[in-house]
């Protein structure tokens, strides 16, 4: 690592703005930290202490209320740091550690997230073999692919990296360590490189936000032959997994389609799926879904006896 590299450390830019703004935004974005720690603690606790942890689409979401937190924390607690610090500084180990987490943590969240969609497909579509599709024995075996899937993913982006010599320009254009911009920085031809970034990262999250689309037109057509209740229950449910894949997925096609030499807002995009999505995906789950806030009743209700008696 250090044979072709001079830089040990990098300096991150972060969002630019002047200081009354940045310490607006200081507040602003430690709220939604709070939050999204809150919210997707609520959602934890629920789904383990009550009936719906039973469920494999509950299954699914307890497993996205516990990633959602470890996912930001990669991010945002040194974004909301470097708004009020003077010195922005990351060390190279650091960096490729933020690299590889963000990436790993985020992955693991994307097929989540497509795994949710398929317990939707199967529950609509072939509502006689769910049970035997989507058992608990299953589930496991998807969201242990999801991390194996997710690491592979994210050692490429590493290995990518690791593989450039940084020897020059230090300063990175962004509030976290992340391949494109990483990319800039090089001091060699990187288009082989860029293309791979692409191929790794853009073209596969625009792949599997295709496949979400077409699965949910099939959900779509599915549901003509359902009763109006039925179809009623089924898109309200279907909707708020809608609302989060778009805020999730979009500003990720967003930002790694296009080659890392475009001109791009990566930085105002980046903040919808590491900070908003996860701090809406609580709101979205529970006051759209009347099962979730009956569970959620029941649940707090029963611990909040036990504490004042």
């Amino acid at each position: 690592m250090e044979s072709h590299n001079n830089v040990t450390e990098f300096i991150l830019l972060g969002l630019l703005m002047n200081k009354e703004m940045k310490i607006m935004c200081f507040s602003i974005f430690l709220t939604c930290y709070l939050a999204i720690f809150l919210g997707n603690f609520i959602i934890f606790i629920t789904i383990t202490y009550s009936h719906l942890i039973h469920q494999p689409m509950y299954y699914f979401l307890w497993h996205l209320s516990f990633m959602d937190p470890c996912f930001t924390s990669t991010v945002v607690p040194r974004l909301i740091r470097d708004l009020i610090a003077s010195r922005k500084t990351i060390s190279f180990n650091c960096c490729m550690t933020q690299l590889f987490t963000s990436h790993f943590l985020g992955g693991v969240e994307i097929f989540i997230l497509v795994l949710m969609a398929f317990d939707r497909y199967v529950a609509i579509c072939k509502p006689l073999h769910y049970m035997a599709i989507v058992n608990r024995k299953r589930c496991n075996m998807l969201i242990l692919l999801a991390w194996v899937v997710a690491f592979w993913h994210a050692g490429a982006q590493l290995f990518m990296i690791l593989k450039l010599p940084f020897c020059g320009p230090n300063q990175i254009d962004h509030y976290m360590c992340d391949s494109k911009p990483l990319l800039k920085l090089a001091c060699t031809d990187t288009h082989v490189a860029s293309f791979l970034v692409i191929a790794n990262t853009g073209i596969v999250v625009l792949a599997t936000f295709l496949v979400l689309v077409a699965s949910y037109i099939i959900i779509l057509y599915h549901l003509r032959n359902h009763s109006a209740e039925g179809r009623r229950k089924a898109l309200s449910t279907c909707a708020s997994h809608v609302m989060v894949v778009v805020l999730f997925f979009v500003p990720c096609i967003v930002i790694y389609i296009p080659p890392p030499n475009s001109l791009n807002n990566d930085k105002e995009f980046s903040v919808f799926f590491t900070v908003i999505a996860p701090m809406l995906n609580p709101l979205i789950y529970t006051l759209r879904n009347a099962e979730m806030k009956n569970a959620m009743r029941k649940v707090w209700y029963r611990e909040l006896n036990t504490l004042l008696k």
